[in-house]
């Protein structure tokens, strides 16, 4: 993945006021006067929509702009692999044969996409590219039990802890070449949920050491433990710490405390993430405040960070044990975003989302904002079947 700091002149920092939790609305009207919203099937016209304008019938990956089948991938690796999410989420949501048809077409296809090493292998020098391509494959295991899935994402993962150096005391770097002193938030967030949930499948202990190693190096180095933000990167030849906020970074590390208490029950893992989400859903550098949403993080890389969030945000939304004053905020925004971007944020003539979810698109649209939006409507529907 690019950079993020490229993403800096995409955004309009406010002021970053903290708030107690009782500052929070706790009901938005939105919408409330209009029609119902069915999830599943808001979910399946999404997903359904992903599928139908970036899906390669012939090189069975995903192309990067709506319907320019010509153009290929675009060199756009990471993208792969939420999009195969928001497939693998229909086909647990569905048991439809039509989502699982694509998952060994994608498991050679991606391979072209893979700009480090293409046509070959799955294994990319910007390890945050590598991680999400083995949570996906990961994903893949546990929805197939294939174990030329599980394969795969151990490779990954091999690949994946050699990133790991002594530069700022630990770490994974950002990229194997050029950028062994770059620790960043994108690279260690998504490596501890994937030692966490690698765990699960192999009960090898030094996966979940591997989870804790990552983890505690992020909480002590990238995330303010005072306001619960995460910090994007630090440079360890300079010193120097990067503190611009992504929801994408935000979310990564409410997935990893989150996988670390559910493997540990220790609080302090639920507090963290709770802390991480609640920065992300309050503060003014972070939402379209006018919609009680999260803010546009511009087209590029920048469309798929909220649909990232959001993933782990409903994982976390779904935990019995979380405070019930958070619980009824956490829900009422995931219901926001929700209610906002299927009513405004659509364009329902081809089902397309933009990277505003406040705004539909005119025209087209790239695989980012399109997976982005199709993650929130599965998490949606996934909050409807599994809430209590």
């Amino acid at each position: 993945m690019k950079k993020t700091f490229l993403y800096l002149f995409l955004f309009v920092l406010g002021a970053s006021t903290w708030q107690s939790c009782s500052d929070i609305e706790d009901e938005y009207t939105y919408g409330r006067d209009q029609y119902t919203i069915d999830w599943n099937a808001a979910a399946d016209s999404a997903t359904s929509s992903l599928i139908k304008h970036f899906w390669d019938q012939k090189n069975h990956y995903f192309v990067y702009h709506a319907d320019r089948f010509e153009l290929g991938h675009d060199n756009n690796y990471w993208p792969q692999a939420h999009a195969m999410d928001a497939v693998i989420d229909a086909y647990l949501r569905t048991k439809d044969a039509k989502y699982s048809q694509l998952f060994d077409q994608w498991f050679e296809g991606i391979k072209a996409a893979n700009f480090s090493n293409p046509g070959r292998n799955y294994l990319n020098d910007f390890y945050d590219d590598s991680e999400w391509i083995a949570l996906t494959m990961l994903r893949l295991y546990e929805a197939t039990k294939d174990t030329k899935y599980l394969d795969a994402t151990k490779e990954l993962w091999t690949w994946i802890k050699g990133g790991w150096n002594e530069l700022g005391e630990g770490g994974i770097a950002w990229e194997r070449k050029k950028n062994q002193h770059s620790k960043n938030a994108c690279s260690n967030g998504p490596a501890a949920i994937l030692a966490a949930r690698l765990y699960w499948t192999t009960k090898d202990e030094n996966d979940l050491n591997w989870a804790r190693k990552i983890y505690e190096w992020e909480k002590q180095t990238l995330f303010n433990q005072a306001t619960g933000a995460v910090y994007d990167n630090l440079n360890t030849k300079t010193g120097e710490l990067n503190t611009m906020t992504l929801t994408y970074n935000q979310g990564t590390f409410v997935g990893a405390a989150y996988e670390l208490y559910k493997l540990t029950g220790d609080d302090i893992y639920l507090n963290d993430a709770r802390k991480a989400a609640y920065y992300c859903i309050s503060n003014a550098s972070m939402i379209d405040i006018g919609n009680n949403i999260l803010r546009n993080e511009g087209e590029g890389d920048g469309g798929l960070f909220k649909g990232i969030f959001m993933r782990y945000f409903t994982q976390l939304v779904l935990e019995p044990n979380l405070n019930a004053a958070y619980a009824k905020k956490f829900t009422t925004f995931l219901d926001n975003n929700a209610e906002v971007l299927w009513r405004k944020g659509v364009n329902k003539k081809v089902m397309l989302f933009g990277p505003n979810w406040a705004l539909a698109p005119i025209g087209t649209t790239q695989l980012t904002s399109q997976t982005s939006g199709a993650t929130l409507m599965e998490m949606r529907a996934y909050y409807e079947k599994n809430k209590k």
